[in-house]
């Protein structure tokens, strides 16, 4: 459907979540994509009449541009509404430039946590695809094609390094880099089985070195 901010849409899909859940209160909930043709104080008063009534504790921003966040958090402060206390932007290894470029200082400046997705690239950071013939007749292959490049092997090739000294998985190494960014709170990932998950967690063990740390910057550099 369209993305939809208005006062009376958000909070009828507040309460079907709630009764679907089968929860009385959501700890955070988003704007996931942006609706111009709503003013944002709307938007931010639906959220008001929400934590009043216990429905919803926080509230977060998915896929807003930098520009439309400032906007809502100026707004709520002169207003005073509920304000994004998160964002969830695309981030990871591979793909940087957007999110540090235009988002991380924004974040930072207004001690925003960040909630980042696709945090292995689609599964181009997990190691499984090691070339463009690997992901052949595979669902992800539009996603993952154009990540082949020399820049991209070249990741490849400095986390699998990284993940033998450090024995672990690839995935954990490339998660281990989001969570020593400063501005990021956590990313998010997904797993498809209890193997899946336990390598997937060593993530917030690891302690990459400053070397290590280093070279992943470097091979990922634009």
């Amino acid at each position: 459907s369209k993305p939809n901010l208005k006062k009376e849409y958000i909070i009828k899909s507040v309460e079907d979540s709630l009764l679907r859940l089968n929860v009385d209160t959501i700890d955070l909930y988003q704007s996931h994509h942006d609706d111009l043709t709503t003013g944002i104080d709307e938007t931010l008063e639906a959220y008001h009449n929400l934590i009043q009534n216990g429905k919803i504790k926080w509230i977060g921003a998915s896929n807003l541009s930098p520009e439309r966040i400032s906007e809502s958090l100026r707004i709520a402060e002169d207003h005073n509404l509920p304000y994004y206390i998160a964002i969830q932007p695309e981030y990871n290894l591979y793909d940087r430039m957007k999110y540090e470029e235009q988002y991380e200082q924004l974040a930072l400046d207004n001690h925003l946590g960040v909630i980042s997705y696709y945090s292995l690239a689609s599964g181009f950071l997990s190691g499984k695809y090691r070339s463009i013939d690997d992901i052949k007749g595979a669902k992800r292959y539009d996603a993952l094609k154009d990540k082949f490049n020399t820049r991209g092997l070249r990741i490849l090739d400095v986390l699998a390094e990284i993940a033998h000294t450090q024995q672990a998985s690839m995935s954990a190494i490339a998660l281990a880099w989001s969570l020593h960014r400063p501005s990021v709170t956590a990313p998010i990932v997904s797993a498809t089985s209890i193997q899946q998950l336990e390598e997937l967690s060593r993530a917030v063990e690891i302690k990459l070195t400053p070397e290590e740390y280093y070279l992943l910057n470097q091979a990922s550099d634009y």
